[in-house]
């Protein structure tokens, strides 16, 4: 495989770029510390449910891997250093990664912290060279963030993507071997990839999925492309069927959407002790709505669908979602909806995680909100006071909600809560993206 054939491509041959940064969790921690370089280093959890989601090459020689249960990879790597995730820390980088790339096109497409995809078609007029370009965007990151990245060119996002997963250091053997840094994507290599890859491989396709054309026969891409997208419509359903279908041509349509928002404010929690009760999901999804409508208000959105997530200690999760006429953003609101949701999952075996999310949004304004609000005949004496009143009383409940939002911003989330915060050890404000973002702590030994 080269990334540098001698026929350089131009814009219209190779106009989507992939850049995806290396162990980025973990290698902003090496970076803070250098006492860890060399050494096999995992963000996540530590604990009996922590999971590992950034691991080190060092650590990657051992089989660690993102996505895997912190207790098998500490067996597999006894020496193994877990870090808990700083997330203020990571997004701070990745503010700067994604400022670099912009400075190249601002036609850019952030998919999470540490990788996005750009369009090249805005530089057609400056003759710019892809792979050229690629490498310097590379170099770039290097000297600026200290971190390593792989970068993929090729006509789509299917093959940008794949091609900059090539561009990195692999382990193989135990040893780790050196990625080409740059892969461009030519029409040759697209067949090969097509004949070859599994499917997995394939963008969206989760263990789920894979799990499901595997029963089917279909292991690999080219299977595929000998099965009527009907036939898969029937086990995988019509959207993802067609996906794969086009993605099995090597065809992808998707184009880089610029300045993409989140499409849902979430938080959810993995227990240290799985929860047996009803009472104690209710608490828990009350928690989530507190930290979910501080995120809502902070970003100024509303949003008009709620949904709770339940998983079982078999691992099996369900979720039940409402979709409101109106957005909301109060915690109380919010906490209702969650509620009366979880009340619906029947606790046939015990939690061990619960996730609150919001999605949906509208913009908030102060018309929107008092939208909401409005009744559909115009009141008049008793009723125009009673109105007035329920009116100054949702001004003053917005204004004391944004006043405690901004005490929180200016002297940290725990100098001001409601009654709901305080416990016997104090006031507790429980954050997004916590110490437990990757699973619950181990409890400290006595004594």
């Amino acid at each position: 495989m080269s990334s540098s054939p001698p026929d350089q491509p131009t814009v219209d041959d190779a106009p989507i770029l992939h850049v995806d940064l290396d162990a980025f969790f973990a290698s902003v921690e090496i970076l803070d510390d250098p006492s860890l370089r060399g050494l096999p280093v995992a963000v996540g959890g530590a604990g009996e449910r922590g999971v590992v989601a950034s691991a080190s090459y060092e650590a990657r020689r051992f089989g660690v891997r993102s996505g895997m249960a912190s207790v098998l990879a500490r067996r597999r790597c006894p020496n193994l250093v877990i870090l808990p995730g700083r997330f203020d820390r990571y997004e701070e980088y990745s503010r700067r990664f994604r400022d670099i790339v912009t400075d190249l096109t601002p036609t850019v497409e952030a998919i999470g912290l540490d990788e996005l995809f750009a369009d090249l078609r805005g530089l057609r007029r400056l003759g710019v060279r892809p792979i050229d370009a690629a490498w310097a965007l590379r170099e770039r990151i290097e000297n600026e963030l200290r971190l390593d990245c792989g970068v993929g060119l090729a006509r789509n996002k299917l093959f940008a993507k794949l091609a900059s997963k090539r561009s990195k250091p692999i382990v193989v053997g135990g040893r780790i071997t050196s990625g080409a840094g740059v892969v461009w994507v030519d029409p040759v290599l697209e067949r090969e990839w097509l004949a070859e890859l599994p499917v997995g491989a394939l963008w969206g396709v989760g263990p789920a999925t894979a799990a499901k054309l595997h029963r089917l026969g279909l292991r690999w891409v080219r299977d595929l492309q000998a099965v009527d997208e009907a036939t898969l419509a029937a086990h995988v359903g019509a959207a993802m069927a067609a996906t794969l279908s086009a993605y099995a041509r090597g065809d992808d349509r998707r184009e880089v959407v610029v300045d993409r928002g989140a499409k849902s404010v979430g938080h959810d929690e993995t227990f240290l002790r799985s929860l047996r009760t009803l009472d104690e999901v209710r608490g828990a999804v009350r928690t989530h709505a507190s930290v979910v409508s501080r995120a809502l208000r902070a970003n100024r959105q509303l949003a008009r669908t709620v949904t709770v997530v339940a998983r079982f200690d078999d691992l099996t999760s369900v979720s039940r979602s409402q979709t409101l006429p109106f957005g909301v953003d109060d915690e109380g609101a919010i906490a209702m909806i969650g509620v009366a949701l979880a009340e619906t999952v029947e606790l046939t075996q015990s939690v061990r995680l619960i996730g609150l999310y919001a999605s949906s949004f509208v913009e908030r304004s102060e018309h929107e909100i008092q939208m909401s609000f409005n009744v559909d005949v115009e009141p008049t004496g008793a009723r125009e006071s009673a109105e007035a009143r329920s009116r100054e009383r949702q001004i003053g409940l917005e204004g004391l909600r944004d006043a405690i939002d901004e005490v929180r911003q200016r002297f940290g989330r725990s100098s001001l809560g409601t009654l709901a915060d305080l416990g016997e050890h104090g006031l507790h404000v429980a954050t997004q993206r916590g110490r437990n973002a990757f699973g619950p702590e181990q409890p400290a030994p006595p004594g």
